[in-house]
């Protein structure tokens, strides 16, 4: 029997990665993007690579209205959905608290709070009906610890911890899995995205130390919904290895 995946944030980085390791084990994929061009292109490539059927979603999941309207018009049969990856996710700023910018902040928990909440409402209650499915939701190292100027993406992270536990315990009557994959360090348009296109800054970030890559990330998720039904992994915390928290990094010498 055909699998399908979902996943959310499906242009870039972690989320583009998944989409191709569950393609290549033979999963439909359901790809949740903002960016319409980019993610037709990753459609294509993906179906004609693997041999999958794929169905394209535009949307921003922060929108409710349009993300409920999108996925509910999908075909009844796309709604078996067997795994659920809630990647979408953005850390916008690294200012102090005092000096935060408000629009910052909206967006940071609207995206990584609330929209992860509107899709996994939608795509849990899928689950619930065929007594089926495994979510996993793209945490971080932030949502394990507090760092200097972190404050209101750090918050975010810890909510979608906090939420990672709630729905294991909503979800445990259906036999529906739950785990979070937390990374360190990943080398992805994260650090673009905080710093609002800032190259220079944004390179920084990793100069001197080799961070991971969104593959390793999509290997750890690949790894917890390949698991045998009877098996939870409720945590994985994945950091390069010149990580040791949040903070504590060894960069090589110039």
């Amino acid at each position: 029997m055909e699998k399908i995946a979902l996943v959310t944030g499906a242009t870039s980085g972690i989320g583009e990665a998944c989409a191709h390791i569950f393609a290549q084990n033979g999963f439909n994929l359901i790809l949740l993007a903002r960016r319409k061009e980019q993610l037709e292109k990753i459609s294509h490539h993906l179906a004609d690579k693997y041999d999958v059927k794929i169905i394209s979603i535009v949307a921003d999941v922060r929108d409710e209205k349009n993300l409920s309207t999108e996925l509910e018009a999908i075909p009844e049969e796309w709604k078996k959905v067997d795994v659920l990856i809630n990647n979408a996710g953005l850390s916008r700023g690294l200012d102090p608290i005092n000096k935060g910018k408000i629009d910052d902040w909206d967006t940071m928990i609207d995206t990584n709070v609330k929209g992860l909440l509107y899709v996994t409402r939608i795509v849990s209650a899928w689950m619930v009906g065929h007594a089926n499915g495994h979510i996993v939701n793209i945490g971080s190292i932030a949502g394990q610890e507090v760092y200097p100027n972190g404050n209101v993406y750090c918050a975010t992270k810890h909510a979608v911890d906090a939420l990672s536990k709630a729905m294991r315990i909503d979800l445990l009557p259906h036999g529906i899995r739950v785990s979070a994959v937390n990374p360190g360090m990943v080398e992805t348009e994260f650090s673009m995205v905080r710093f609002n296109g800032d190259t220079d800054r944004a390179k920084k970030v990793y100069e001197g130390l080799e961070p991971l890559i969104a593959d390793d990330i999509a290997d750890a998720v690949w790894y917890v919904t390949s698991r045998p039904k009877h098996v939870n992994i409720n945590d994985i915390l994945v950091m390069p290895t010149a990580q040791a928290t949040a903070t504590i990094i060894k960069r090589k010498e110039n």
